[in-house]
């Protein structure tokens, strides 16, 4: 059984953002209901991960719903900005999306990220020997959202995700303001 489970549903407002200088962003899933906020802290493969998938959801769902009414990302950049609390729940180790055709819902299932054993060669023997009940559940949160709301999440995640640093045209990797070592260019790519 998990540790904790929130289940916001629906929520009235989700978002992902980025904080911090290019380089050095920490990256957050937040969701609202009423007075509750929600914020989980992401990494920046998995906002962009999501918002692709997203994208790729919503056209199944379309495909395989098209009496559904149609329905639009409606947003302005200062709408999809976080809102304090920026007081992290859990990490994200991974996320899940559903479709509740009845409701007209999708839920984002996100399981927290737990952090690894450490200790000594005889703390993992002792920890082989411990029962599955004794075992730590990752908290799950749920975030009902409308298609709407999913879809503004999704778009203003890729825009969140492009606000970075510049990638190497040659590598792919991110480059700072003084450039990279490039290994496509041994090294060799430096900004003057």
């Amino acid at each position: 059984m998990p540790q904790e489970e929130i289940n916001l549903q629906p929520v009235d407002h989700i978002t992902t953002d980025a904080i911090g200088p290019a380089g050095q962003r920490v990256f957050y899933i937040q969701a609202q209901k009423g007075h509750q906020t929600v914020t989980l802290i992401a990494e920046k493969f998995q906002v962009q991960s999501l918002s692709i998938g997203i994208e790729r959801f919503l056209a199944e769902i379309a495909e395989k719903y098209p009496e559904l009414p149609t329905s639009s990302p409606d947003y302005h950049d200062d709408a999809m900005r976080i809102h304090p609390p920026v007081d992290p729940f859990f990490r994200i180790a991974n996320i899940g999306l559903g479709f509740n055709i009845d409701e007209d819902l999708i839920v984002l299932v996100i399981h927290e990220l737990l952090p690894e054993f450490e200790g000594d060669e005889e703390d993992f023997e002792d920890a082989d020997e411990a029962d599955d009940e004794d075992q730590e559940e990752p908290s799950v949160a749920r975030f009902w959202c409308t298609r709407s709301q999913l879809m503004a999440l999704g778009r203003w995640g890729l825009e969140v995700v492009a606000q970075g640093r510049p990638l190497c045209p040659q590598c792919g990797e991110p480059m700072d303001s003084e450039g990279h070592f490039c290994v496509k260019k041994n090294g060799g790519h430096r900004r003057s």
